[in-house]
């Protein structure tokens, strides 16, 4: 295949990509807007469940923000597989603590502990709500999450996190880009899935689409519960009022080693979304690195191009930051600050996702908080 042949075989499909992920922005931001200027009411009881294993940076504060919810008739519920996975003094005053004790081999210590703590709950509850020990809601976190779940055809709601750490530094920064990605295919209509550190499902609607069946013998919380609503016949809906902050850093193993986790995960419960990000992925770096090549070579054709490959995401990273502003206003300091490098740093985050996407794929067992899981689907799960 001639040079200029091989080089449009990426930068092609390339351009193409960046050009169609911009689809939908627009519409994405009206939704955003629209459902943050909602103000719901007759929010029914509800229960938060947070699952506890360790002790996360601001571990203490973040549980504090669970309890100190602005919702008119919810209880907090903190489970763990055993009281030695609670730090000492990190407990807010209104929690409740379940202990799972499981043992399952199958199951994942977190699944074993959510279940746990729905068997739990209190019988007049009619909402279950999840959140993860790493985030630190904000007050609206809980009436933004329910509000949708009042609509026809709604079976879960979702919001996401978006990393914040202060003071910033290069790799929290960095997966705080990456992460981002995920953030921005959240939007209106059906989303293809629920994110586990901030979702809420009817009670009734976790029972009668199957969760607890569907949870036994599983890893992941949050695609198993996705799919089991969606197999209902029932909508996914995004909630931007739950968008989470997360002020934890990392280090550049930590977050390496946790983007490959991610993808395995994905590969193995939502293959559809793994698969059509690896081919994306391919040719976007593959067009990037081909243009680079060529414009060291002197192509000016190619240095055009380069910009037309990169400029979209760059504006779609940008965007997405300008919505979680939006969503958290209580952060528009850092969001001043910072915000750049949701811009900036797109393609290396690009590259990022590839590293995820292909080294996920000879991912054979996952790490999650100390204990090592194979990767193989059970047949209830």
């Amino acid at each position: 295949m001639p040079p200029a042949y091989l080089y449009w075989f990426f930068a092609g499909p390339s351009l193409l990509l960046a050009l169609l992920s911009l689809r939908g922005e627009r519409k994405r931001a009206e939704y955003v807007a629209e459902r943050l200027s909602q103000l719901p009411e007759g929010l029914p009881p509800a229960t938060v469940i947070v699952p506890v294993k360790g002790a996360d940076e601001g571990l203490r504060e973040n549980l504090a923000a669970l309890a100190a919810l602005d919702y008119p008739d919810y209880e907090l519920i903190i489970t763990a597989h055993s009281a030695s996975d609670i730090p000492l003094g990190a407990l807010p005053v209104r929690a409740r603590v379940v202990l799972a004790h499981g043992e399952s081999e199958t199951t994942s210590e977190k699944i074993q502990n959510l279940l746990a703590a729905v068997r739990a709950t209190r019988k007049h509850s009619e909402i279950l709500a999840f959140a993860d020990s790493d985030g630190r809601v904000t007050a609206g976190w809980l009436r933004a999450l329910v509000a949708p779940l009042a609509e026809p055809g709604v079976g879960a709601a979702t919001g996401f996190r978006w990393f914040l750490p202060d003071p910033p530094d290069f790799w929290s920064l960095l997966r705080g880009v990456w992460d981002a990605v995920a953030a921005g295919t959240l939007g209106a209509g059906d989303n293809r899935f629920a994110w586990g550190g901030a979702m809420a499902i009817r009670k009734e609607a976790f029972f009668d689409a199957g969760v607890p069946d569907a949870w036994y013998g599983a890893l992941s919380d949050d695609y198993v519960l996705s799919e089991a609503v969606h197999a209902a016949g029932l909508r996914i809906a995004y909630a931007p009022g739950a968008l989470t902050p997360c002020l934890e850093h990392t280090s550049g193993g930590r977050f390496l080693a946790w983007t490959r986790q991610q993808m395995a995960i994905t590969r193995m419960y939502a293959p559809r979304l793994w698969w059509p990000a690896l081919i994306a992925h391919v040719f976007y770096c593959g067009g990037m690195a081909a243009s680079v090549i060529a414009s060291v070579k002197g192509n000016r054709l190619a240095e055009w191009a380069l910009i037309a490959q990169l400029s979209p995401g760059m504006l779609k990273g940008l965007n997405r930051a300008t919505l979680a502003k939006t969503s958290l206003p209580e952060y528009e300091g850092w969001f001043k600050r910072h915000a750049w490098v949701h811009a900036i740093w797109v393609p290396l985050g690009t590259w990022v996702w590839l590293f995820a996407l292909v080294s996920s794929s000879f991912a054979k067992t996952i790490l999650w908080r100390g204990r090592r899981y194979p990767l193989k689907r059970t047949r209830n799960a």
